[in-house]
């Protein structure tokens, strides 16, 4: 957990991974199976322990049954990298091969599964440790998960420095991995498109049991009315649902307030709001208001037992109060927003952890937002993990990743991956930057995790056939 944010100790991950690579070279799969379930659920159960206090805090679960249900998630998550351990295990291999090939694909292949299943949920894959550190160089090519495979790879590596003789050959291949990852942070993969444009990412600070409660939607309205006039931003981004009701039940009258700030700017802003149809149906979505024709996002991602609930689970809303639960999702063929004079990407709350669904709006794009309300997660390690996770997608597509969020991390990322600026959390404040849009395309970009997933398969393959060869 200390590898990934806020703390970012990336060797932590390695040496870790090295004792689970010991641990794994000789045992039978269900040993193997044993340990990478242990190992697991000391994982995910220190880092989204924050799950608990959404739960708990502010969904209004009672504390014993929100333990409960976080401990239930966290040994449901522990089933990949168990999953991993048994499937390496399965199949005959040397020790140097197991280590730098085997483990490292099998890891792979369930890290990426876990990004699918029930929705997927890829918080704290490997690769995010990468931010910041050499190895975050192979993002634009690979992908987060890419970056797995090439993290346990390394791991892998200096378990066998320890074993071997021929240590200089495999400390040859160390220096030669990481120091590719340092050269392949200096590529620009990315061009400049236009002059910078000034954003103004605001942070409202609304506390989360405040936020739909009709007493305060008047303070709340107009914190963010008064925030936005204050800044003489072209691109104005206000957090996810910043707007506390439906679309169409808010004062025309603060709705033109807000436009006349956009276009006294010669600019627009984008506003996270719940949109209702006519039908009936609502969506967690983002509007554009200013000089450009009016535009909306719908969220495609959606949070299960968040923002719907799924066939069976229909009790849980009777112990969690959670407002907004049935949300519908959006097309996933929606196009980037035309705002400011650029092409923006919005990605609302932890869809920025899909780094395929991102990229699939590239290379149309010319940045990145992305629009929380991360307040759900209290002062926990949430925010700093989205904020990491961000800096991945920043560095995967070679964009500029703007995240506004209500309670923090409220932050300006450039596209190799730095925090330019951030602003405190739980802080009401405004975040202003000077914003560069991009174009081109990385070769992630272009084929996704298909690649390095593919890659991974074939080696399982390869090993299956040469055991069945020598039988």
């Amino acid at each position: 957990m200390f590898a990934f944010a806020p703390f970012e100790l990336q060797p932590l991950a390695l040496l870790t991974l090295a004792l689970l690579v010991h641990q794994w070279t000789h045992a039978s799969p269900r040993r193997c199976a044993w340990q990478g379930y242990w190992f697991g659920l000391g994982f995910f159960g220190a880092g989204v322990s924050w799950v608990y206090v959404s739960l708990h805090t502010f969904g209004g679960m009672a504390a014993p049954l929100a333990g409960f249900a976080t401990l239930c998630f966290c040994a449901f998550l522990a089933l990949f990298p168990a999953a991993a351990g048994w499937l390496q295990a399965r199949v005959p291999a040397g020790d140097g091969a197991r280590a730098t090939l085997l483990i490292p694909a099998a890891w792979l292949l369930f890290e990426w599964l876990r990004g699918w299943i029930l929705t997927g949920f890829p918080w704290l894959a490997l690769g995010y440790a990468a931010a910041g550190w050499p190895l975050q160089g192979y993002a634009p090519l690979l992908g987060v998960f890419g970056v797995s495979f090439v993290t346990v790879a390394l791991a892998g590596l200096l378990w066998l420095i320890v074993r071997r003789q021929t240590k200089v050959m495999v400390a040859l291949a160390v220096v030669l991995i990481v120091g590719a990852g340092e050269g392949l942070r200096r590529v620009p993969w990315s061009v400049p498109e236009g002059k910078p444009v000034e954003v103004a990412l605001l942070q409202g600070n609304i506390e989360q049991e405040m936020k739909f409660r009709p007493e305060h939607a008047a303070g709340i309205l107009e914190t963010y009315a008064r925030l936005a006039e204050e800044t003489p931003a072209r691109l104005i981004v206000f957090p996810e649902t910043a707007l506390p009701n439906f679309f169409d039940r808010i004062d025309p009258a603060y709705i033109a307030r807000l436009e006349a700030a956009a276009k006294r700017n010669n600019g627009d802003l984008l506003v996270g709001v719940v949109y209702r149809t006519r039908g009936g149906d609502y969506y967690n979505s983002v509007i554009t208001l200013g000089v450009s024709p009016r535009q909306a996002y719908h969220k495609l991602h959606l949070v299960p037992f968040g923002e719907f609930i799924p066939a069976g689970f229909g009790w849980l809303l009777e112990v969690m109060s959670i407002p907004f639960s049935d949300f519908r999702r959006g097309t996933p063929d929606q196009p980037p927003l035309a705002a400011a004079g650029q092409r923006v990407a919005v990605n609302v709350c932890y869809e920025d952890a899909f780094g395929d669904e991102i990229a699939r709006r590239l290379p149309e794009a010319t940045l990145l937002v992305n629009m929380s309300n991360v307040a759900w997660f209290g002062d926990s390690l949430a925010p700093a993990q989205h904020l990491q996770i961000a800096r991945l997608r920043a560095i995967e597509t070679a964009r500029m990743h703007l995240a506004a969020t209500n309670t923090g991390i409220t932050a300006a990322i450039d596209r190799d991956g730095r925090v330019l600026e951030r602003l405190p959390q739980f802080t009401r404040a405004r975040l202003e930057i000077a914003a560069q849009g991009y174009s081109g395309a990385t070769p992630y970009v272009r084929l996704r995790d298909w690649p390095i997933v593919l890659f991974s398969l074939a080696i399982f393959a390869l090993f299956i056939v040469r055991a069945r060869r020598s039988r």
